[in-house]
């Protein structure tokens, strides 16, 4: 694969705030006048206070995609439990989906939560984020509804497991 995924450096936080960005509000999940952007350009927060993990050509160049990774019971994470790994903000720049970014990013994480001894991985998404659910399923995550939350009215959550 001509793709490595590694913990983002200083140097990837602006093109990983621009991809997820365009990936959240370009692809009309996110509105351009929500404060929700700020958060998701916010890549060097989201390194500092998680793991922000990137996706980067092996021959070089912009960040690819990114994924914002975190234990359960963290700040970063809202519905996985203390014995989970959690992610947030997946994101493909436009020009580079096709190529198994999302996915490379989501077995990442994987590996990172087997790292850590975590039992599973819990992590919310919204019913319209069709592509992302694709993956999930593909990589063995099983749609838990009972969990599913909303953060604030009209905002539903779909909430996907995997244990280990």
């Amino acid at each position: 694969m001509d793709i490595v995924i590694r913990q983002a450096r200083p140097e990837d936080f602006d093109d990983a705030g621009r991809v997820t960005v365009e990936a959240f509000v370009g692809d009309g999940f996110t509105s351009p006048g929500s404060s929700y952007v700020g958060l998701l350009r916010d890549a060097a927060r989201r390194s500092a206070e998680a793991e922000l993990l990137v996706a980067v050509d092996a021959a070089g160049g912009p960040v690819l995609g990114c994924v914002t990774f975190a234990v359960g019971g963290t700040e970063w994470a809202d519905i996985a439990t203390p014995r989970e790994g959690e992610i947030r903000m997946l994101a493909t720049a436009a020009a580079a989906r096709g190529r198994g970014v999302g996915e490379a990013l989501v077995r990442a994480a994987i590996a990172r939560s087997r790292e850590l001894g975590l039992a599973g991985m819990a992590f919310s998404t919204r019913p319209e984020m069709t592509t992302a659910h694709r993956i999930y399923e593909r990589l063995g995550f099983r749609r838990t509804p009972e969990r599913d939350w909303a953060p604030y009215p009209g905002m539903d959550l779909m909430v996907y497991t995997m244990a280990f």
